[in-house]
């Protein structure tokens, strides 16, 4: 055998070890039993505030919705991005069309670890990225509390995405780079546990970096500048930054953000645009002391400058 026939052969070995690798890291990982037999019943009332401080309706309820019909969750709402169209599915308790045969473990792998209940990958446009952060005790609580919500038949439009983007095995590789329960801020022992409980609330349920945080080029968050604003998902539009570095919400003290987050002004009587619209309307049926710790949260956060190019200059300059 000669040399180039023996090189082939080798570098044949090698893509197929490779390819098998690639498969086995590739893999969905499901919580483990003991986890999910911990989950419990969950409680109703606790799961309201997890429910919006989740932001569910944002997402899930249909398009154009007010007042209590924004907890009819048929879907249907689309993202339009780099990658392809992502669009909202049914999550209300419609067996059929929505998750009404889902158990808490279901909804738990869901959010936690991005595995659906055919152990499949759940793009990272449903934010597990940052529920993956959450305790599964909120989970259970969430859980329960969306059971009380309505039934809603109809089942919404697939994803429209192209290759290699409709491939979702590739997404175990992603979530080994990207899926992590650790908090992305550290602080020293002996901090206020407002800022960590604001931390919880911004970095988990509340999914606010998936917005606030610009990504890399397979969409992950580049967590060495968080919250610093980033160019919008949609549109050619940014997302503020709000850290306290330069461009950001340094002159704004604790209790603007606060006012923001329950009235929907700014410190300066301007009024909230765009998604923050659907946001503020969550965030605004959780308790005060859920919004100053969120507020004590940003003002302890690294401050970084803008995350977005500045107006005029092209994405990637």
């Amino acid at each position: 055998m000669g040399f180039f026939d023996k090189l082939a052969i080798g570098v044949a070995a090698m893509a197929g070890a490779a390819a098998v690798a690639g498969w086995v890291l590739s893999a969905p990982q499901r919580l483990d039993e003991v986890t999910v037999a911990s989950l419990g019943t969950g409680d109703a009332a606790r799961g309201e505030r997890i429910f919006w401080a989740g932001g569910c309706t944002s997402c899930h309820a249909k398009p154009g919705s007010q007042g209590e019909d924004r907890l009819q969750l048929a879907g249907g709402v689309q993202l339009k991005t780099p990658f392809g169209i992502f669009v909202a599915p049914n999550i209300s308790q419609d067996p059929a069309d929505g998750i009404g045969n889902w158990s808490v473990g279901d909804l738990a792998n869901a959010m936690l670890k991005g595995v659906s209940p055919d152990g499949s990958h759940f793009y990272p446009a449903f934010p597990y990225a940052s529920y993956a952060r959450m305790k599964s005790a909120d989970i259970a609580d969430l859980f329960a509390y969306m059971k009380t919500l309505p039934a809603v038949p109809g089942k919404a439009a697939g994803h429209q995405l192209s290759f290699p983007f409709n491939i979702r095995r590739g997404l175990g590789l992603w979530k080994l780079l990207y899926l992590s329960d650790q908090p992305v801020v550290s602080f020293p022992e002996g901090t206020d546990e407002k800022i960590l409980a604001g931390r919880y609330l911004v970095e988990g349920p509340g999914h606010c970096g998936e917005c606030h945080t610009p990504r890399d080029f397979i969409g992950g968050p580049e967590k060495s500048q968080w919250l610093a604003g980033a160019v919008a998902a949609e549109g050619q539009g940014n997302v503020p930054n709000i850290t306290g570095g330069e461009g950001g919400i340094d002159g704004w003290s604790a209790g603007d953000i606060a006012y923001l987050l329950e009235s929907g002004f700014t410190p300066d009587f301007d009024s909230v645009g765009g998604s923050m619209v659907e946001v503020q309307k969550n965030m605004a049926r959780l308790a005060q002391e859920d919004r100053a710790a969120i507020a004590a949260y940003l003002k302890a956060v690294p401050p970084h400058a803008n995350g977005y190019p500045a107006r005029g200059q092209a994405v990637g300059q």
